[in-house]
């Protein structure tokens, strides 16, 4: 592992951490830009694909986006609740569903590699802001 590409990994996560919303990996280049004017869209994947890897960063399929993970510890599953509205997300454990859904992968033999399961609707407060308006 080297340390050029630990320090990257560190610095998409600090970025990614700041931030309430996710993120792409064009936002997060251009972000880190200003530092390294010189850096590349790969770089940045390869740091974004190790993270998740590790489990500090979600990949929101739907979105083409990233953002941090906000549990604490380790994670066999989280439910990512995505505003339409608003762009919040909602990180939530899932440890009935996870074994619910091992239960069915494993029937057939199947083997999962990543457990995030995103639920699309509308949030709290957007719901809230609809019916005052």
């Amino acid at each position: 592992m080297s340390k050029q590409g630990e320090q990257m990994r560190s610095n998409v996560l600090r970025v990614l951490r700041q931030r309430d919303a996710p993120m792409s990996a064009y936002d997060l280049l251009r972000e880190l830009q200003s530092d390294a004017p010189r850096l590349a869209p790969t770089t940045i994947y390869r740091a974004l694909e190790k993270l998740v890897e590790r489990g500090s960063v979600h990949r929101l399929e739907s979105l083409n986006a990233f953002m941090a993970c906000r549990c604490e510890g380790p994670v066999d599953m989280s439910v990512l609740a995505i505003c339409d509205d608003c762009g919040a997300v909602e990180e939530n454990l899932a440890t009935s569903v996870h074994e619910q859904l091992s239960n069915i992968a494993s029937q057939s033999g199947f083997e999962p590699g990543r457990r995030v399961v995103e639920i699309h609707g509308r949030c709290a407060s957007c719901t809230v802001d609809e019916v005052h308006s």
